[in-house]
């Protein structure tokens, strides 16, 4: 195998606020993994809106505004530092962000079967096992630890997952973020066969995820998107086409989905309750319309409905990944590529929203 150096190329993040918190540097220290961690060679690395999101301090309670494309670029003023990451702690800069990541195991720490070494591996983005699997706890890839926007990264072992597939790493790179945040969704609120699954932001990493894992379950999947990207969402599986102006009860019906699956939130948030059946469930994992809405608690308790939070993956939500993805079952959803280097080109083109699926880049 060849020999792992002492430097690598990578990004780190300053600090909170614009592009220019972000350095490409060619001088970074390679890390070294420890007892139970393996160190992979990054071969490509999905872009998320919690990239940004971090970057920009959105995760403080002090922002109450959904994301824009502004404050994208130059970050949110009224954020407090305090409160920045997702566990509601302060963050540690410098960071290497980047929780997508597709690679090899080149060094092992001590612990590790031997036999792991040269794996191809997808890397499950929640560390539960640095705090002992304890209920609703982790660290997150590239925000409380250091993530996959480098040549290299380290990794606790039991969440570097073997993967054997024909895919590249660009495409398998597209998979680990959205598509486990879109399944616990899916898991969380129990979505069976037969059943109805309304999807926000059906165009996104994570809505077209669950559009597809949603169909794999064998649901009718109602899909909110852009009208010029409507055939794009049908073709992953969507049953029916909602536009982001359509107002869901009116076209539906009241109480006519059984589940939503949401990434939007926003002023518009109760109207997905209006179209949930008694007894339905809705789950959610993100809010870029705005985290703050409106909630007539007669409505959750009169219809015996659930809600679902959803960050820390279940147990066997990324394992199943690895396998519907192994098996044909899902596929990748690849926008386009950039190299490392271009990461403020690549957050640009992310926040212009042109796209369908992922933007990701390589190292």
């Amino acid at each position: 195998m060849t020999a792992i150096p002492k430097i690598m190329k990578a990004v780190l993040l300053k600090g909170h606020g614009g592009f220019d918190q972000l350095e490409f540097r060619s001088d970074v220290s390679v890390p070294l993994p420890q007892r139970g961690e393996v160190l992979i060679r990054v071969g490509a690395a999905g872009v998320n809106n919690t990239d940004i999101n971090t970057r920009t301090a959105w995760y403080s309670k002090s922002v109450t505004e959904g994301t824009t494309v502004e404050a994208g670029k130059a970050g949110y003023a009224e954020a407090k530092a305090e409160d920045t990451g997702w566990t509601g702690s302060a963050l540690a800069f410098p960071r290497i962000q980047g929780a997508d990541a597709c690679g090899r195991i080149v060094a092992l720490g001590e612990g590790v079967d031997a036999a792991r070494l040269g794996e191809r591996v997808l890397v499950e983005p929640v560390f539960r096992e640095p705090v002992g699997w304890r209920p609703y706890e982790a660290l997150y890839f590239g925000s409380e630890c250091d993530g996959a926007f480098a040549e290299y990264a380290r990794v606790p072992a039991v969440h570097a997952h073997k993967i054997e597939s024909r895919l590249s790493d660009a495409e398998l790179a597209s998979f680990p973020c959205s598509y486990s945040a879109a399944e616990n969704m899916l898991t969380r609120s129990g979505l069976a066969a037969g059943e109805t699954v309304f999807v926000t932001g059906a165009s996104g990493g994570v809505g077209s995820a669950a559009v597809q894992l949603a169909k794999r379950r064998g649901a009718v999947v109602f899909a909110v998107t852009g009208a010029a990207k409507a055939d794009q969402i049908r073709a992953l599986g969507a049953n029916r086409i909602l536009l982001r102006e359509d107002h869901p009860a009116g076209l539906l019906g009241q109480e006519s989905v059984d589940v939503v699956i949401d990434v939007v939130g926003g002023s518009r948030w109760p109207e997905l309750l209006e179209v949930l059946k008694r007894g339905g469930r809705y789950a959610a994992a993100g809010a870029i319309a705005g985290p703050v809405v409106a909630l007539d608690l007669r409505t959750l308790y009169l219809k015996d409905l659930s809600l679902f939070g959803c960050t820390i993956l279940e147990r066997d939500v990324f394992g199943n990944l690895v396998s519907y993805i192994e098996r044909g079952e899902i596929g990748p959803v690849l926008a386009k590529t950039f190299p490392l280097e271009h990461i403020v080109q690549a957050q640009q083109e992310f926040l212009g929203k042109q796209f369908v699926g992922k933007i990701v880049l390589i190292p």
